[in-house]
């Protein structure tokens, strides 16, 4: 690509809808909707769980820390992309977009983490019954909850340095309507297939590691559950694990 390198330019275009100016009305109407209801449902889960003490269990705590995670990640997109959708200015700081791959980075990260998190908790519930509270006492779930967010922004911070530190050129216009990995890597200024390759790599792995996990955990259940001679009591074990089966099966496709 050739432009004059600009390592730190004031700000970045996000060219998102732009193409499409007749459907930006309709566009912000529904999102914020979405958005509403998100904000809505998400925070709902958290004070239900917090609110009765019945619901103080390891599994609501872990679907907590998801539904707060749903919450900063819908909060760090939609309102930038609702204030591009509502006038002509498509812009976002050059401060701005590095805090938002972080955050939306960071967040992704931790999501795989914490449905890997839930998948064992699941395990334990249905395969170690009698020594379920035992090993997900509260100590255990703070640790297990604080590894995720961790390591998932620890993650992140490595991604985003690098992605940063790329040379930038004089074109500083984004093809998408928020600050992801590829738009900022598109218009770089040097050869990025290098960098690509290990973001690739890494992202692939992070998302099959815990994927195997997940799956690894679920195939111990449903050969627990099989083993349960009565139907009634198979019914009760798939039970506890449909709602973090729904929930994998949404985040993770």
């Amino acid at each position: 690509m050739i432009g004059t390198n600009i390592s730190n330019p004031a700000y970045f275009i996000l060219l998102g809808f732009s193409d499409k100016p007749q459907l930006e009305i309709v566009l912000l109407l529904v999102i914020s909707i979405i958005y509403i209801l998100t904000l809505m449902g998400n925070t709902t889960i958290i004070m239900v769980s917090y609110l009765n003490p019945k619901l103080h269990t390891p599994m609501y705590f872990f679907l907590s820390n998801l539904s707060f995670l749903d919450l900063c990640f819908t909060t760090s997109i939609v309102p930038q992309m609702l204030w591009n959708l509502k006038g002509p200015e498509k812009t976002i700081s050059y401060t701005g977009c590095m805090i938002q791959l972080f955050i939306a980075l960071g967040l992704g990260s931790t999501e795989c983490i914490l449905l890997a998190v839930m998948a064992y908790d699941r395990y334990n519930a249905i395969c170690r019954p009698l020594h379920y509270g035992i090993i997900m006492n509260p100590k255990l779930l703070q640790q297990l909850a604080a590894v995720a967010w961790i390591s998932g922004f620890v993650a992140s911070a490595l991604q985003t340095i690098l992605i940063f530190q790329l040379p930038l050129c004089s074109h500083h216009r984004l093809d998408d309507f928020m600050c992801e990995e590829p738009a900022l890597i598109k218009i770089a200024c040097v050869d990025t297939t290098f960098l690509e390759s290990k973001l690739s790599i890494a992202s692939v792995l992070f998302v099959i590691i815990t994927l195997g996990l997940i799956l690894v955990s679920y195939g111990c259940i449903v050969r627990s559950v099989l083993r349960v001679k009565s139907a009634e009591g198979r019914s009760k074990a798939f039970g506890t694990c449909g709602s973090h089966l729904v929930v994998v099966s949404v985040n993770l496709f």
